[in-house]
């Protein structure tokens, strides 16, 4: 359930702001609603957790790393001694790269010693090098005197003496473009500067290794430093006024609001008395940016993992349907994987990681026994369809196979089955029984939904709306089986007991269509609620036909199922001819490994795209779910890992 809640102002002397969040955050059961802070405090803290965490990356992972356990102070330090070896390190790898170009660049020249020609010029000998395209060098002119140094069929190297050409002569400006720029050191000396800085380089990330003890400290100073941002935001956050008394002193006068659970607000009330501070309660309305907190029981709670990995926290004013959302994932899940083969393997990597907490003594995590259950829901459908690791009917003992549930086995996959109201040929198969199961899931699930929003509305004639919404969900889902599973079977024509089945779901859809007009937009008045669909004609219309794609889009799960079933086969298929010869099984083997591994991994893509879609936005559109809400998260205090309070 959504926790209930109470709005609280809070008003406060001024030059009591630090004083009152220590008491806010020593009690521990406030939100406070204040999203921006200033001041140089706080840039100095952000400035401060960038740090930590940039050095807590450079440093990087290493589970080999002796834990060393320093406070926030030394953490600081050792991170600013981290980032200075990992800026140093940063240029000589940009000195490197620019003495590597430079060798790269003098490559075809051999061995230069720019210190030999500055020798040569104090003596009166000044020469240059040039690089100049055959063609060109055969034209220049006599009076050009040169020393050809080397040539291949495209260039020509070669040097001449400065004193032989005229500045302004028109050779000199041709050649000024050829002419190679002398490097500042020798070729050896760049070659030893590039050992050097490859020896620096090796030192610099030894230190830096050597500092991967503190990784976790640095953590922990990260999550202390960001205790302090919070602190500091909502000090500078706060809403100030001045306030003239009667003696006509100026009094400055702080407040701000929050959230606290219902059931807290007796201590909050008490402590605002103790300490004289101003309190007003209200409840909340729409408006209000109200925070979420979900209280539900431990089975229950296992879904929270996945709804946090996700991101998703439904409204305050929204439902709650962890219950709903856990029961339709475990189903959907084993509907999507299919294989109980799959889930054999899901449930002993489970099995493996509960036992592992429990020798270690660790509680087990939630999202452990959530997978274990995913496990289970997976061996139940295959075992209810005849589904082991793709293997055909035929290779399963007959004992797994009467397990199975004929209508929907692949035991019987060819076989049709007759409804008691059809004759001679008509029936079912086993995959149109597979979709009819798949569509009755989105029929429940989405009439969940609906009589959902009935009870909340139970005391308003809006609760009509509801009930006309579950007509037209029954009507359509009719006609979803007759157009997309079997028009024969499930005619328009049908009469089952002297009840004409089609025209029963023609009314329903009718009948629920004309109450949802009328009272959906119910607000006091019938009247306004059906101009207000009047008004909105074309999007009530298409809300039937979404109705209709709504229930349709379950036949996704029998689709992606049926895709998953298909790849595993078709592993088996290539890997079981290599089986026959000893040198191929180790193929054959990794084949199966690598294919059935990939498979399950698609069918977890699938899951997320398919199965938590059908809750997140099939099932909450009905609700009218827009998840919007975000976390309550109340001002407390923590004592940071050397005791001291933050």
């Amino acid at each position: 359930m959504i926790v209930p809640m109470k709005k609280v102002s809070l008003i406060i002397m001024g030059d009591k702001k630090a004083e009152t969040l220590k008491e806010l955050r020593k009690l521990g059961i406030v939100h406070i609603e204040i999203t921006e802070g200033s001041g140089e405090r706080l840039g100095e803290l952000k400035e401060e957790i960038s740090l930590l965490e940039n050095a807590v990356f450079t440093v990087g992972k290493n589970k080999k790393a002796e834990e060393k356990d320093i406070n926030a102070s030394q953490a600081l330090s050792v991170a600013r001694e981290i980032i200075s070896l990992a800026e140093e390190k940063k240029a000589c790898h940009s000195e490197r790269i620019a003495l590597n170009a430079e060798l790269d660049r003098l490559k075809s020249w051999g061995e230069l010693d720019p210190h030999s020609i500055t020798d040569l010029a104090s003596k009166g000998i000044d020469i240059s090098f040039y690089e100049m395209p055959k063609a060109e060098y055969e034209g220049l002119s006599d009076g050009v005197r040169t020393v050809r140094l080397d040539s291949n069929k495209s260039s020509v190297k070669f040097l001449l003496l400065k004193s032989d050409l005229d500045s302004e002569d028109e050779t000199a400006q041709a050649l000024r473009n050829y002419r190679l720029e002398l490097p500042q050191l020798s070729t050896a000396e760049t070659a030893k500067k590039i050992d050097e800085l490859n020896s620096r380089i090796k030192t610099i990330d030894e230190q830096i290794t050597s500092y991967a003890g503190y990784a976790e400290s640095m953590k922990k100073a990260i999550k202390s430093l960001k205790k302090e941002v919070e602190f500091e935001v909502y000090a500078t956050g706060m809403g100030n006024e001045n306030l003239s008394t009667d003696e006509n002193k100026a009094v400055s006068v702080a407040y701000f609001k929050g959230y606290i659970e219902a059931e807290n607000l007796d201590k909050l009330q008490q402590t605002a008395k103790k300490n004289s501070w101003g309190l007003l309660v209200e409840d909340p309305c729409e408006e209000d940016n109200v925070p979420t907190k979900l209280k539900n029981n431990k089975f229950v709670s296992l879904i929270y993992p996945l709804t946090d990995f996700l991101g998703t926290v439904p409204g305050y004013f929204e439902y709650d349907i962890s219950g709903w959302f856990l029961v339709f994932i475990l189903i959907f899940f084993g509907i999507i994987f299919g294989d109980g083969g799959y889930g054999l393997l899901t449930c002993t990597v489970a099995a493996v990681l509960i036992i592992k907490s429990v020798v270690s003594k660790k509680t087990i995590s939630p999202a452990v026994l959530l997978i274990g259950l995913f496990g289970l829901s997976t061996v139940l459908f295959g075992t209810l369809t005849c589904t082991w690791f793709g293997l055909s009917p035929e290779q399963l003992p007959h004992w797994l196979k009467s397990l199975s549930i004929p209508v929907i086995s692949n035991v019987y996959a060819d076989r049709i089955w007759h409804p008691f109201w059809t004759e001679g040929e008509i029936g079912l198969t086993t995959a149109q029984n597979l979709q009819i199961f798949c569509f009755s899931l989105a029929l429940i699930q989405l009439t969940v939904a609906h009589i959902k929003c009935s009870v909340r509305n139970k005391s308003s004639v809006k609760m009509l709306g509801d009930i006309g919404s579950i007509l037209q969900l029954l009507g359509i889902y009719y006609l979803v089986l007759s157009l997309v599973v079997n028009s024969e079977v499930f005619s328009f024509g049908l009469t089952i007991g002297g009840i004409p089945i089609g025209t029963v779901a023609i009314a329903l859809i009718g009948i629920g269509f004309c109450l949802s007009f009328v009272f959906s937009n119910y607000e006091g008045s019938i009247v306004k609620s059906i101009l207000s669909s009047l008004t909105n004609i074309v999007s009530v219309l298409l809300g039937v036909v979404n109705v209709f794609s709504d229930i349709v889009s379950y036949i996704r799960l029998w689709a992606v199922g049926l895709a998953g079933a298909a790849i595993s086969s078709t592993v088996n298929e290539l890997a079981g001819p290599l089986f026959g010869n000893f040198l191929f099984m180790i193929v054959a083997i990794v084949i199966l490994v690598f294919g059935h591994g990939l498979n399950m991994i698609l069918n977890i893509l699938s899951v997320i795209v398919h199965g938590i879609r059908l809750n997140t936005l099939e099932f909450s559109s009905h609700l009218n779910m827009s998840w919007s809400g975000h976390k309550f998260k109340p001002f407390n205090e923590e004592i940071d890992y050397k005791g001291e309070l933050l």
